[in-house]
């Protein structure tokens, strides 16, 4: 094979990945913009859901701004899953008459710890619309929750997912989170194909009507998901409630952990699954990444401004600091590193989070890789 064969046979793949990339782009962005405004101020009693391991200082930060909220019939539901910090000690001693703090020691065998404390809280919900929000967030502003309701109501599905406002320790590796949310899955598709792979939720925050819930019970589906934000879009997507996603950075923020060490771990424990979560399957998909990623920009120039142009309107669409855009290509290629490393953890059943392993994925072709966090 001659070298100019060699360099077609490169330049050619990659400048297709590029071109999809840049065209899910762009239908993604014109699909939050054009969502409808809420037409109503509709407020059905609401019950937000929130897991919490080792929390005690993200929930010191969330749940003064959900006391502070002006939604009329609202109750919160936290479940203590087994903390080791204070996480108990701040929920017992919390001054909300909204506040209903719930305790658990390890989930049952075959549930996934996340997955099981949301499921808990939904057996003491009263709600006619359910929340689930992850502990690292932060309502923005007093009527975040009538906001978030409205936006829901107004989706015209039963299933939202919120596109939340992310800030962290760690924004070389956070940034690539709404890049990859943005660029990866076309989602005005999502309601017009009948594919389940098509589908996904943002498991930091979503929303979902109570007899939907309850009618398909998605975290008892899912009860061995790492993934299961994932698992469950895909799931509920088959039973006829494909999601919608919303734009709510005005009105919720994440902040994903509080330095390089907890971010890496927390990324591992999902990098892998979310490229196939077998062998195979990551094969596929992680050349992929590297093609786009580390080959291409190195073929041409204008590889290297199409990755930067993907960076910059991404992490301004999601907030990002103009430093981490210029920084685009460490945050590439910190994210190629945290995938490998995230694999052969898999591989090796050496994936921990927060003092409890997780499941790992298949070994082989033969074994079915677990659902998905």
């Amino acid at each position: 094979m001659t070298a100019e064969s060699l360099f077609l046979l490169l330049v050619l793949p990659a400048a297709s990945v590029h071109a999809g990339l840049w065209g899910v782009l762009a239908l993604n962005l014109a699909y939050l913009r054009r969502q409808p405004s809420p037409s109503a101020d509709s407020r059905p009693s609401l019950s937000v859901c929130i897991p919490a391991r080792n929390e005690a200082d993200n929930l010191r930060r969330l749940l003064p701004t959900l006391k502070n909220q002006n939604y009329p019939d609202l109750e919160i539901l936290v479940w203590d899953d087994g903390s080791e910090d204070d996480t108990w000690e701040v929920l017992s001693t919390a001054e909300s008459s909204r506040l209903t703090p719930l305790r658990g020691t390890d989930p049952p065998d075959g549930w996934v710890g996340k997955v099981h404390a949301l499921y808990q809280c939904t057996r003491e919900a009263s709600g006619a619309c359910y929340l689930f929000l992850d502990a690292d967030a932060e309502l923005r502003r007093p009527d975040a929750l009538r906001q978030l309701v409205a936006r829901h109501r107004s989706s015209r599905t039963q299933v939202s997912s919120g596109f939340p406002r992310l800030r962290g320790a760690v924004l070389l590796l956070v940034s690539l989170v709404p890049h990859a949310l943005l660029s990866s899955l076309p989602w005005p598709l999502v309601p017009r194909t009948q594919l389940p792979a098509l589908s996904a939720l943002n498991g930091q925050c979503w929303l979902v009507d109570r007899d939907v819930y309850h009618r398909h019970e998605p975290h008892a589906q899912v009860k061995n998901a790492v993934l299961e934000d994932v698992a469950i879009g895909r799931y509920l997507k088959r039973q006829g409630h494909a999601p919608t996603l919303l734009d709510v950075q005005d009105l919720v923020s994440i902040h994903m952990y509080d330095g390089f060490g907890e971010a890496w771990r927390g990324f591992r424990k999902n990098a892998y699954l979310l490229l196939g979560g077998t062998p195979s399957r990551f094969a596929v998909m992680y050349g992929g990444f590297l093609l786009s990623w580390l080959v291409a920009p190195l073929l041409s120039v204008w590889f290297l401004v199409s990755l930067y142009g993907l960076k910059a309107v991404t992490d301004r669409a999601s907030g990002m600091p103009l430093y981490i855009t210029v920084l685009a290509p460490l945050s590439y290629l910190l994210g190629l590193m945290l995938q490998i490393d995230s694999a052969v953890h898999h591989w090796n059943d050496r994936v921990r989070w927060k003092g409890r392993s997780v499941p790992s994925s298949a070994r082989d072709e033969a074994s079915p890789a677990p659902m998905n966090r």
